[in-house]
This record gives C-alpha cells, structure tokens and sequence, in this order.
C-alpha cells in the first residue's frame, strides 16, 4: 500500500466521515500482478492507472475494473473517451461522494475545474466515439481480433527460452524478456523501428495494445516485425 499525503479534496472526504485509504491496482498485463483489491465499504478505495490505458477498452470488457470483479468509488477517464481526437477527461464518482460536495456553500461545494472540463467539441466527439462503440459492437468484434493476435503472438514467443509470462487480457498481451541488459528497452525499441512496427517496452517487458481497426495482415506484420526485433536484440 501507498500512503500519501492527501490533497484538499479528500482531506474534506475524510473529514465527512470517510476512511480514505489509497491502493495500487497494476495492470494484468505487466509482471507483478495484484490477484484482487480487498474492498472495505465506506473506506475509499482509489483505483491509480496508467493514463493511456486507464479505460481498458483492449481487455474485451469496457472498464478494466469488471475484469479484477471490482468497482472503485472513483474513476477517471481520459482520452480513450474521445476516441482520443479531442482532449477530454472525466471523474466518475459513487452519490455518497458526489453528495459530499453538493452544496450551494461553495465552502463546501466542488468548484476545482481545467480549461477543458465540458468542452461541447470534446464532449460531441465523446458520443460519437460512444456511438461506434454500440452500432459496430465493437467489443465483440474485438474477440476474433483478440484470437488472432493471441494464436499468433504464441506461435512467434511462446517457445522461445527468453521469453517469460507470456499473458492476454483481450487485446492487449504482454511478456517478459529475460535479459540482463539494461538498455533493452532502448535497443528493442530501435530494432522495431527497422522492421516498420512501433513499440515501447516498459523495461523488459514487451506488450501490444493494436488500434481496433487491425486486421490480420497488420497482426502478422506487428508480430513478425516484433519477432524480429527480439531476434535482433538477444539472438536466438
């Protein structure tokens, strides 16, 4: 567990009778994974995720949380929301505490805002992006994509020596490299860029995050490009 010291809003959380209590909750996909977070009901427990995959979209479910079986009490959304065409970025909260700052008191009340917060661009493309989402149901046209990035991404790795955990969470997949050099990341990364793919290791371990518009040859060509690159960097 993190502890931290606790900014103003949620020191006004803890003073209206909340516990409030920080957890981390790292994603499936990288190689120190949490099994589940204890959830103690009235403690806040604050859910903290990678910006850019915060919505979890890839992992067949909309939000990331229905795949650990939990539901935080706050959310944030960034630019996944937007199709990332615009920024945008929200807080979901539970109504125990957005009544906490429902008041005309503006002692009380939520006043923090950002120069973006409800811009009606933004927001249109927002339900545009949610529009596609539903009328090409996209979530289930994701499975076979999914499949084909799995199928292919274990034939490439899934024997090699060098090659740790391999793991899936829809379509994102991730593995570790068993190496000892620390500029892996770096060199990896250089080797993708000559086979015409763009990845970015976090440290040693490799993962693929595709757009929702690939198709098999796109699948082929990212996992053959990062086969090589791998090939390039540790030998084999």
């Amino acid at each position: 567990m993190i502890r931290v010291i606790l900014p103003f809003h949620l020191q006004t959380l803890a003073s209206v009778g909340f516990e409030v209590e920080l957890k981390v909750e790292e994603p499936v996909t990288q190689s120190s994974i949490l099994d589940e977070l204890e959830r103690q009901y009235p403690k806040l427990v604050g859910t903290i995720r990678d910006s850019v995959t915060k919505e979890r979209r890839p992992l067949l479910r909309f939000f990331a949380c229905e795949q650990a079986g939990i539901w935080p009490d706050m959310m944030c959304l960034s630019k996944g929301i937007s199709g990332g065409y615009l920024p945008l970025s929200l807080v979901l909260s539970t109504d125990a505490i957005y009544d906490c700052f429902y008041d005309d008191d503006v002692h009380r009340g939520f006043l923090h805002s950002h120069s973006y917060t409800g811009n009606p661009l933004a927001c249109r493309a927002a339900l545009a992006t949610l529009d596609i989402f539903k009328t090409d149901d996209v979530i289930n046209a994701n499975k076979t994509r999914a499949k084909l990035l799995g199928d292919a991404t274990r034939e490439a790795f899934g024997a090699l020596p060098a090659v740790r955990h391999l793991r899936q969470r829809g379509m994102i997949i991730a593995f570790d490299v068993d190496t000892a050099e620390r500029d892996f990341s770096q060199r990896f990364f250089a080797a993708g860029l000559d086979q015409g793919v763009l990845l970015r290791p976090i440290g040693n371990t490799v993962y693929f995050m595709p757009p929702y518009i690939v198709e098999a040859d796109d699948i082929a060509h990212l996992v053959g490009g990062a086969a090589a690159a791998l090939k390039h960097c540790i030998g084999g």
